[in-house]
C-alpha cells in the first residue's frame, strides 16, 4: 500500500492534477490573441469613424465658405453674381446630400459593428 508522504504517490498526484486543468499558457495565449483581435477591429472601426466625421466636417466647411460667398453675391445686387449663386445653391444642395450619405453610412456602420459584437457575445457566453 503506497502512502501519501511516498513519492510515488506525490508524483501521481501531479500527473492527475495536471491532466485536469488546461495549459495555462494555452489558455492565456487564446485570450490574448482574442484581445488583440478585438483590440485591431477596434482600432479599424475607430480609424473609419473618425475618417467619415472628417469628411462631413470638410463637406460643412465648404458649404460654410460657399454660403458666405452667396450672401456676398446677394447684397452685391450684381446680375453676374446672382447667376453665379444658382450654381452655389446646387453645390451646397449636393453637399448636403453627400453629408446625408455619409451620416447614413456610418449608422450603417455603427449598427453592424454594434450588433456583431453582440452576436459575438451570445455566442462566447453560449460556449
Amino acid at each position: 500500500m503506497t502512502t501519501l508522504d511516498s513519492p510515488s504517490a506525490e508524483s501521481s498526484m501531479d500527473e492527475t492534477s495536471n491532466l485536469q486543468q488546461p495549459p495555462s499558457a494555452t489558455t492565456n495565449r487564446r485570450v490574448s490573441d482574442e484581445e488583440q483581435h478585438n483590440n485591431k477591429e477596434s482600432e479599424v472601426v475607430w480609424s473609419n469613424f473618425t475618417d467619415s466625421f472628417r469628411e462631413v466636417q470638410s463637406v460643412l466647411d465648404r458649404n460654410r465658405a460657399l454660403i458666405q460667398q452667396v450672401n456676398e453675391n446677394h447684397r452685391s445686387k450684381i446680375h453676374e453674381n446672382m447667376v453665379t449663386n444658382v450654381a452655389l445653391i446646387q453645390e451646397i444642395n449636393n453637399n448636403v446630400s453627400k453629408i446625408v450619405a455619409l451620416y447614413s453610412d456610418l449608422s450603417t456602420n455603427f449598427s453592424s459593428v454594434f450588433h456583431q459584437r453582440a452576436t459575438e457575445n451570445d455566442a462566447a457566453n453560449d460556449s
